[in-house]
């Protein structure tokens, strides 16, 4: 059994009232609205800030497959996320670097990019509660283990979080094959910047497009179709280290 995920009302309330465990979502049946133990459920969640959602009690049944899951299922993160501000206060210092995700679906892709970050030397990685795939046990195998050397910051708000970045001075650049400006040709070596990459197949929301101080691409010599998501974080995470790795040279 999973155990990424804990399947049953009651074992979930429990979890829920010990506080002890870390929770990406609750899914809930379609079915069990009405249900008291469920009201309870939703109720906890609320008050703790967790994300539940309704789903098809097919989706149930094949997360918990042989499980009793009694029409809700909660999956748990294998790490402790942090809040944005409690980051911001314990990397203050000068070129400190962030990687914001706006939508990525795919946990292979995550784990993949939070391994780039973390030899990269990126500080952060901030993740939407509600749209995109959160930590989960696939993303921290395919990270390599590298989940557990980095901050992971789960926000409501990527809005609100690339707002509150800017108001402490970090850089917003967001990486957008439709712009002009490539994405060597930044000076990264003198500033803390976020970096925000989109989804897999819809790209950053207009949003969050207005809010980036940079705008760049990686030219392509086809026109083959976009690179993969965390191939392109990786690209452009390594063109600032190559110019930190030189500066220092000097």
């Amino acid at each position: 059994m999973d155990n990424s995920f804990i399947y049953g009302k009651n074992a979930i309330i429990e979890a829920l009232e010990a506080g002890n465990r870390e929770f990406n979502r609750i899914l809930i049946s379609n079915t069990s609205r009405s249900d008291e133990k469920i009201e309870k459920i939703k109720e906890l969640a609320k008050s703790k800030g967790i994300v539940f959602q309704f789903v098809g009690k097919e989706k149930l049944n094949q997360i918990a497959q042989d499980a009793r899951h009694q029409g809700v299922v909660a999956q748990i993160s294998p790490v402790q996320y942090i809040d944005l501000d409690e980051f911001i206060e314990n990397n203050s210092g000068e070129n400190t670097s962030v990687v914001v995700l706006d939508g990525v679906e795919d946990s292979h892709n995550l784990g993949a990019i939070i391994r780039s970050c973390v030899c990269a030397g990126v500080k952060g990685i901030i993740l939407p509660s509600r749209r995109g795939v959160l930590v989960n046990s696939t993303v921290e195998k395919t990270s390599a283990g590298a989940v557990n050397h980095i901050s992971i910051i789960k926000v409501n708000s990527i809005v609100n979080a690339i707002q509150r970045l800017k108001e402490k001075n970090y850089w917003v650049i967001a990486a957008d094959n439709h712009c002009e400006d490539n994405y060597y040709d930044i000076d990264y070596t003198d500033m803390n910047f976020a970096l925000v990459m989109g989804a897999e197949h819809a790209g950053i929301s207009k949003s969050l497009i207005k809010l980036a101080d940079f705008k760049v691409k990686i030219p392509m010599l086809t026109n083959f179709n976009s690179l993969n998501v965390s191939n392109a974080t990786a690209i452009i995470l390594f063109e600032s280290v190559r110019q930190n790795v030189s500066k220092k040279r000097g």
